[in-house]
């Protein structure tokens, strides 16, 4: 399996932006999907973006489209997310995951997941 952490959570104000990091180790990056999740107090955990193993493809939650970028590099071996025009109800923990498979699989396929960022947007 391959150990993920992300860093990059904060405290911002509505109309702000963060970018969060996904770092990977353990086995080669770019044969995984990766994505992110977010939960917030008293909701499920959901499906924000993923990208494919090579970074071609990507797909976003209606919620986040627009506003949220999913980026990744392979010879770093870390995720990114460029968040913009953050809103109070983006607040939740976000979680990074991956999938052992290059395409973007069904959410229930990612199944290595990071400890989560906590992100906190201020009206």
């Amino acid at each position: 399996q391959v150990q993920l952490v992300e860093s990059g959570g904060g405290l911002v104000q509505a109309g702000g932006s963060l970018r969060l990091s996904c770092a990977a180790s353990g086995r080669t990056f770019s044969r995984y999907a990766m994505g992110w999740f977010r939960q917030a107090p008293g909701k499920e955990r959901e499906f924000v973006a993923a990208i494919a193993g090579s970074g071609l493809s990507t797909s976003y939650a209606d919620s986040v489209k627009g506003r949220f970028t999913i980026s990744r590099s392979n010879a770093r071996s870390t995720m990114y997310l460029q968040m913009n025009s953050l809103k109070p109800e983006d607040t939740a923990v976000y979680y990074c995951a991956a999938a052992d498979v290059a395409t973007i699989p069904l959410t229930s396929l990612f199944d290595s997941w990071g400890q989560g960022t906590q992100v906190t947007v201020s009206s």
